[in-house]
Formats: structure tokens, C-alpha cells, sequence
């Protein structure tokens, strides 16, 4: 880390003394233009009075000559309009300000040389300079720029116009000597667009006049328009509130016929309905064919017929008039000999039905079943069962070996078994089967195994079983190979 710093010293050293140089070079001017204290900007109105602002902050080595006041209009040459020198009296040169402009001080100082002006007017703004004579240094300056402020006057309006389909300007909107320029926005649904344009005011104002312009229609009779105006005098936007006032002739529609009109129905009503703007002057009924039937009776816009016959089957035609045209609508009457029948659901009324009622049936039979299985899951629970069934009942080892002294009676049995057809043989096989315990060693080598199947459980042939053997038949004291049951699995012959 040493040798890092001690290499890099020389380089820190030209560093140091570049920005030193910079600084000596830039500190003058940024000293000197920060002496001058004045106020950037200021705004007034016409008739009042405004104050500018200026005093010299360091004179800490400076000898300060003399103060000169310089105003430079937006159009035209500089002037100087107020000079202020310690050993004589303050001088106003001509200048249009001359008679308004003086020094605010009682005693006068140059160090703070602050002046006034009285009496405004729209042409005063501009730039104002408050400017001093040094020594050793030269002159310095703060520049100051008032801004006049005109407060204008917002007013708008909506022309009345014809539909059609020509362009037409359908409000107009307007900004009178304001400064600076107001502007102006629209908010409508209508479909149309603004043109904006600016001429001066009185006493170096600008007016600012904006026109919404679209094509009428009909439609748009009626419909809200604002004129939005922005100004820096204000403290929020200027919204002026309008309605459009477009005018066309009758729009005419005839209401009431249900093409049910049948013999000696009574009181069937006509509705004459008409919008327009301006307001329809009169409501015309007529028919066709010139003549209106008796049993019809007109009252302003309705057609009442009291009783429907043969006279009523015509064209009833309505005529509506304003100050722009006239419109008219008519209806057919159809005279039917009965009356149609009434109209029942419709198919899509019904498979709409139809679907609901599925639909509920559906959800009723989910919330039902949620409910049965929540309902067993609380009772039984899920899963395997929680308990473990008791192993098979083994049979003792006594019971199973032969017994020796019993030979004859078994051999009895044996010999009656092989005649016995009706049942099988009783066994143990299914507790061994299962037994993953059993060992055959400890049971001394003795086996049990079912018998063959008797032939009567699966009588898939059709073969007629054999009939029971008597005494009398030879075979029958046949006995067989004496093998014990537990040294094969084949049971002893049956003869037939």
C-alpha cells in the first residue's frame, strides 16, 4: 500500500494543480456575478406598483462608483431610466418610466439602490438591469425581468345549426386581453375538432379564440360541451359549461299495432311519436284511402279505434311538421276474422329451462354427495381398516396324528366315505394355505388335502350322475391300495 501511494503521488500533484488553476480562473466571474443580488423574476398587474430589488452583497476591497438602472423592452433599444452617484442627487433620464420610476431608500446608498414603479402598464414588461461602476473590478450587473400579468376574460357560446353534412362551427370559445396567452382544450362526446387562434389585445394583451367544428347530426342535439381555459392568473382551469343545439326535422314512429287487430275487438290505440328540434308544430292523421272510418277517433297524437270492423283495414299514415320540414310514418291494418292465439314460450325460453333445471339438479346431487362422503369420513374414517384380524385357529398336533388303535374303525369309515356322493370331504386346507407359520417338520410329515371335486358342483356336460351303489354289488367290499392320505394326494378308487 505504500508503494501504491508513493508511485501515484507525482500524478495526485498535477491533479491538485490543474483544478487549482481552473478555479483561480473561474472564481473572479463566479464571484462577481453573485455580488449583484437581485431578483430573478417578477409579475405585477396593470395600475399597481412593483418593486425591484438590487444591493451590491461584498464591497469588501471594491470601491462602488455608481448604480445605473437600464431597461430593455421586448421590442426596442436599452435605456437607462434611474442613476444613483454618492457625492450628487439621484437622476432620472427620459424615458417613458421617468415620471414612475424613483429610488425606494429615504437615505440614499449604493449599496442598496432599490427602485420602484408606479402606475404599470402591459407595455413595462421586459428586462430590468440594476448595473455598478467598480474599482478596481469594472461594472457588474443583476438582471431582473418583469412579467405582466392580464387577467383575461373567458366566455363562450353554442351556435344553433341544421343537421347535414356539411362542416359547421357548433361553439365558439373565447380568451379577451389576457397575458400570457390563455389556453383552451375541449371536453365533449361529440365527434369534431377545435382551430385555435390568437390576435392582440388592448394594452399588449393577446386574445385567444377557439371553434368546435364538426357535422351535426340529430344525434347530437343535446349533448354536454365544455370550454376548458388555462391561465397563470388563475388558480384552477376555467370550465364553461355547454349544451349542442343542432335542429332537424321530425323523426316519426308509429307505435301500438300488434297485427292482432280481429273482428269486434275494441279500443286499439295508434301512438304517434315524433322527436324534432325545434318542437314539431302539428300532428296530421290520415289514411290512404282519404276517408277515415267512423269508429276511429283522433286526439292529438293517439289514433283510438273503439270498435275494429271492416273499415279499419287501411293504411294509417301520421305527419309531423316543424320549422325545418316534415316527416311522416305509416302502418298497415290487417283486419283478421278471429283472433290469433296467444304466443307461448318460446323454444328458447324452454331449453333455457330445461338447462337450469339440469344444472341445478346437478349441483344439488354434488352438494348431496360431498355430504354423504364428508359425512362417512367422520363416522368410518378413510383408509385401511386400523385394526389387525386374528390369525386362523391352528389345530393341535394331537388331533392330527393317526390313531393306531382306531384302525379298523377308520378303515369302516373309509369304505362308507366312498359311498357318500351328497358332500365333500371336510378339510383344513384353507387354514394351512394361509398360514405362513406352518412348518412341516414340527407337524411330523402329516399332510391333509382335499379330495378330487364330486362332479355334482360343475355339471358342465350334462352327464346324468351315477346312481347309489348297494350292498349287493361285488365292487362294492373292493378295497383299495392301503396308502395313508398324508403320503399322496390322490384319493382312494371309486368303482362305478
Amino acid at each position: 500500500m505504500a508503494r501504491h501511494d508513493v508511485r501515484n503521488s507525482p500524478e495526485r500533484t498535477k491533479m491538485i494543480g490543474l483544478l487549482c488553476f481552473v478555479a483561480s480562473i473561474l472564481s473572479p466571474h463566479g464571484t462577481l456575478g453573485q455580488r449583484v443580488k437581485v431578483e430573478p423574476e417578477v409579475s405585477s398587474y396593470p395600475g399597481q406598483t412593483v418593486l425591484l430589488r438590487c444591493a451590491f452583497s461584498d464591497p469588501t476591497g471594491v470601491q462602488l462608483t455608481m448604480v445605473t438602472w437600464i431597461y430593455e423592452p421586448k421590442e426596442g433599444e436599452r435605456m437607462n431610466i434611474a442613476v444613483l452617484h454618492p457625492s450628487f442627487d439621484p437622476n432620472y433620464p427620459i424615458s417613458p418610466l421617468r415620471d414612475r420610476v424613483s429610488f425606494v431608500a429615504k437615505d440614499l446608498d449604493v449599496s442598496n439602490p432599490s427602485i420602484q414603479i408606479t402606475n404599470l402598464t402591459m407595455s413595462d414588461a421586459g428586462k430590468y438591469i440594476c448595473e455598478y461602476a467598480t474599482y478596481p473590478s469594472g461594472n457588474e450587473q443583476g438582471i431582473t425581468q418583469l412579467v405582466m400579468l392580464a387577467k383575461p376574460l373567458n366566455s363562450a357560446s353554442a351556435a344553433t345549426v341544421v343537421a347535414g353534412s356539411q362542416l359547421a362551427v357548433v361553439a365558439t370559445c373565447e380568451s379577451v386581453d389576457g397575458r400570457p396567452p390563455a389556453k383552451i382544450s375541449w371536453v365533449t362526446t361529440a365527434n369534431g375538432n377545435a382551430t385555435t387562434e390568437s390576435k392582440p389585445g388592448a394594452d399588449n394583451t393577446v386574445t385567444v379564440i377557439s371553434k368546435y367544428r364538426m357535422i351535426p347530426k340529430s344525434s347530437d342535439n343535446g349533448k354536454d360541451i365544455s370550454c376548458v381555459v388555462e391561465h397563470r392568473t388563475q388558480v384552477k382551469s376555467d370550465s364553461i359549461k355547454l349544451k349542442l343545439a343542432i335542429q332537424y326535422p321530425p323523426e316519426v314512429t308509429i307505435v301500438g299495432y300488434d297485427n292482432n287487430w280481429y273482428m269486434g275487438r275494441t279500443n286499439v290505440v295508434l301512438t304517434c311519436q315524433a322527436k324534432a328540434n325545434p318542437v314539431p308544430l302539428s300532428v296530421n292523421w290520415k289514411t290512404m284511402s282519404g276517408e277515415m272510418p267512423d269508429t276511429v277517433v283522433i286526439k292529438d297524437k293517439e289514433l283510438k279505434v273503439l270498435k275494429v270492423d271492416e273499415t279499419v283495414n287501411t293504411t294509417f299514415v301520421c305527419e309531423v311538421k316543424n320549422r325545418i320540414g316534415i316527416s311522416k310514418d305509416q302502418v298497415t291494418a290487417i283486419v283478421r276474422a278471429t283472433r290469433l292465439p296467444a304466443k307461448g314460450p318460446t323454444t328458447g325460453t324452454i331449453i333455457g329451462a330445461i338447462i337450469g333445471v339440469i344444472i341445478l339438479v346437478a349441483i344439488i346431487g354434488t352438494g348431496i354427495a360431498m355430504y354423504r362422503k364428508h359425512k362417512n369420513n367422520v363416522l368410518g374414517g378413510d383408509g385401511p381398516p386400523k385394526y389387525k384380524p386374528p390369525p386362523p385357529k391352528k389345530t393341535s398336533k394331537a388331533s392330527r396324528q393317526p390313531n393306531l388303535s382306531h384302525a379298523a374303525e377308520d378303515t369302516t369309515l373309509q369304505t362308507q366315505n366312498q359311498f357318500t356322493q351328497n358332500a365333500e370331504p371336510v378339510t383344513d386346507l384353507d387354514n394351512y394355505q394361509d398360514n405362513d407359520e406352518y412348518d412341516e417338520e414340527a407337524h411330523d410329515g402329516v399332510h391333509y388335502f382335499a379330495g378330487a371335486p364330486s362332479g355334482w358342483d360343475d355339471p358342465a356336460n350334462n352327464e346324468v350322475p351315477p346312481p347309489y351303489r348297494t350292498d349287493s354289488d361285488p365292487h362294492s367290499y373292493y378295497q383299495g391300495p392301503a396308502v395313508s392320505r398324508g403320503d399322496s394326494f390322490v384319493s382312494p378308487a371309486m368303482f362305478v
